[in-house]
């Protein structure tokens, strides 16, 4: 396998910068690939406000770096870097009008002009370095200008000549920097037409996806079922049309998670490490989480719990609909997560009625902060998702043993085998049509499983060795990169 020199670029990084699991992938993905011997960096934005230098020291590489986003525009950048593993450098833009003002890593007015000015200082550091890519591999729409930067602004570099673009699709809903259904129609962006100046107000209107998918050389989504959902026009989020004529150059690679820092048998951050051949030290943890978050003691009650965002997507709108007649059983259930605001609230109503059944904790602090912690000690993870394009939740439940209830959608799908009594293979329950009776119906057949103790230990068993690591992934990440290169030289 020929050694390949590849460009990671991601809006945020772990531990740098992190809203969720992209910053997961875009730390764990560029380190598997580094481990199998390939030549790996990383670029995303120093959030001055957000990352700890105090424990991160950074090294300055080069400041004001005069760079022109366009013919009327220039700005003065800086870059830092830090050695995430020996051999394996993360390099940070920093802008202080863009990256630096804020202690949220998104949300400004102005978050096109933010990644567009990000997209450019990215592509003008890979020159400075002389890094002579194979692949720039492009995570989300905030990189989504790249593949387009490369062909126009950049087509002359010879630095950036021999590389083949990539671009992964985490979530098809984030198109730009603004709700893509909200732009007028008459401003919607065909993707075709030169950019706007930097300072023209219709610069928001440009749909870095769109662009993405229309100039990469290889689109992938991070799962292989949601690759193929987002063809039919349920799931592609307007933009289904040009995915088909694309299909060719479409392929989905489920994620993984680093199986090292996911680890029930060396964590530190649990109160009882433990292993599938020790799970009863699960109940130690399990009475520190309950303890943690003010829930009654109570080893034989199962504890159920959510951590991901509270919107619709995520499946609440269905919790909601059956949360009264859940807390009729004998259960405890633990919401984490900050989110939709009207949905959080009727939650909290719930639990100052049934402070021993349901726990509330609308932070998103709070899930970086414990969320090892809750899977080791929670018994199931619920994710009745609307859509999801892989799921990370679910693969650092089964490494410490948390059995998921899922809704068999997108990358839930392709990870989560549905439990029957005998089958080797079964980590989960699934369920498939989009109802509240239906997430009943398999939320009561995993509760009905715990009370069978030995079927319920030996699940548990199965649902630790499920498969999560990045090995795999990253190896199929390399094939589709050799593709992409392919398809770039047949152009030529």
């Amino acid at each position: 396998m020929r050694r390949l020199k590849i460009v990671s670029i991601a809006s945020e990084v772990d531990p740098y910068s992190k809203t969720g699991g992209l910053a997961d992938v875009a730390r764990s993905l560029p380190k598997s690939l580094h481990r199998l011997g390939h030549e790996v960096i990383i670029i995303t934005p120093f959030y001055e406000r957000v990352i700890d230098t105090a424990k991160i020291k950074l090294e300055e590489i080069y400041s004001g770096v005069n760079v022109y986003v366009d013919d009327h525009y220039s700005t003065t950048v800086s870059y830092y870097r830090h050695e995430l593993l020996p051999g394996l450098w993360v390099y940070l833009v920093k802008q202080e009008k863009y990256f630096s003002r804020r202690k949220e890593l998104y949300g400004s007015a102005h978050e096109n002009a933010r990644f567009y000015l990000f997209d450019v200082t990215a592509l003008k550091l890979v020159s400075l370095l002389k890094f002579s890519a194979d692949i720039i591999h492009c995570h989300d729409w905030q990189t989504g200008l790249i593949p387009y930067l490369k062909k126009t602004r950049f087509k002359k570099s010879q630095t950036l000549a021999k590389a083949a673009t990539v671009f992964t699709i985490h979530n098809l809903i984030f198109q730009l920097g603004h709700n893509w259904w909200e732009i007028p129609l008459r401003y919607r962006d065909d993707g075709k037409k030169a950019l706007p100046y930097f300072d023209n107000p219709k610069l928001e209107y440009i749909n870095f996806a769109k662009r993405a998918i229309l100039h990469a050389d290889i689109i992938n989504t991070v799962s292989e079922t949601y690759a193929q959902e987002i063809l039919k026009r349920d799931f592609g989020q307007d933009l289904h049309r040009i995915l088909t004529h694309r299909q060719y150059k479409l392929f989905g690679v489920v994620n993984g998670i680093d199986a090292k820092a996911f680890n029930p048998v060396n964590d530190h951050s649990i109160y009882k490490n433990y292993d599938y051949k020790s799970i009863d030290q699960k109940k130690t943890n399990k009475t520190q989480v309950q303890k943690l978050f003010k829930l009654p003691v109570a080893e034989e009650v199962p504890l159920i719990c959510t951590t991901s965002r509270v919107t619709y997507q995520k499946g609440f709108e269905l919790i909601l609909r059956i949360i009264e007649p859940l807390m009729d059983l004998e259960l405890q259930l633990l919401v984490v997560g900050a989110g939709d605001k009207a949905y959080i609230k009727e939650l909290s109503k719930v639990a100052k009625k049934f402070p021993n059944k349901l726990v509330v904790v609308p932070s998103h602090e709070k899930i970086i902060q414990h969320e090892n912690q809750i899977y080791a000690g929670a018994d199931m993870i619920l994710m009745p998702s609307h859509y999801e394009p892989c799921g990370i939740n679910q693969l650092k439940s089964f490494r410490y043993g948390c059995v998921p209830v899922v809704r068999s959608i997108g990358g839930l799908s392709d990870t989560v085998v549905d439990y029957e009594p005998g089958n080797k293979n079964s980590n989960g329950f699934t369920f498939l049509k989009y109802s509240s009776q239906a997430l009943l119906v398999a939320l009561s057949r995993a509760l009905e499983t715990y009370r069978h103790k030995n079927l319920w230990r030996s699940l548990v068993a199965q649902v630790m060795k499920s498969s999560v690591s990045w090995e795999l992934p990253a190896r199929k990440y390399i094939q589709l990169y050799n593709k992409a290169k392919e398809f770039k030289n047949e152009k030529k």
